[in-house]
């Protein structure tokens, strides 16, 4: 299965227990298995698993929001010019930005009981769904639609709903 490419750069605060670089590659070759328009090696994805500072300043500067999260996703595309690109047998073109924050994810599966693991997959085909051009703040049938394509990919990798 062919899935954008991962450029991805980890701070050790992640750890070196875990392949994180494996993980992610499987979450996103789930990903385009759900979103077809992903499944092209010629998009380019920047990968950061970071700490809660990284995310907390890139949050405060682009989204005007004084915390760290989770996930942030800085699409380089629209979603028409995804579907163009996804296309193109070019040379790969930049999809965006994703970037974890470790505590929060780390706090975050702590209150649902599952991985630090687990829920970096969640969030990598969470954030990878975003830079193809969904997104769950555009009302409740997009929510839905993301939600479902996110469960079918997790579902692929043996994970559970995470939204159960």
């Amino acid at each position: 299965m062919t899935a954008p490419i991962l450029e991805i750069d980890i701070d050790p605060i992640w750890g070196d227990t875990t392949d994180w670089e494996a993980l992610a590659n499987r979450a996103a070759e789930a990903t385009a298995q759900v979103a077809t328009e992903l499944a092209h090696p010629n998009l380019l994805v920047s990968l950061v698993l970071a700490d809660d500072d990284e995310v907390h300043a890139l949050n405060k500067q682009w989204r005007a929001k004084d915390k760290p999260t989770n996930v942030l996703s800085f699409p380089m595309l629209a979603r028409e010019d995804v579907l163009r690109a996804a296309a193109d047998e070019g040379a790969p073109g930049m999809l965006g930005d994703l970037i974890l924050a470790q505590g929060v994810c780390a706090r975050e599966a702590a209150e649902k009981g599952i991985s630090v693991e687990n829920h970096a997959t969640h969030l990598v085909v969470h954030g990878l769904l975003h830079l193809a051009g969904y997104d769950h703040e555009e009302g409740e049938a997009q929510a839905e639609e993301m939600e479902d394509l996110e469960r079918k990919a997790l579902a692929l990798l043996g994970l559970a709903d995470p939204y159960a």
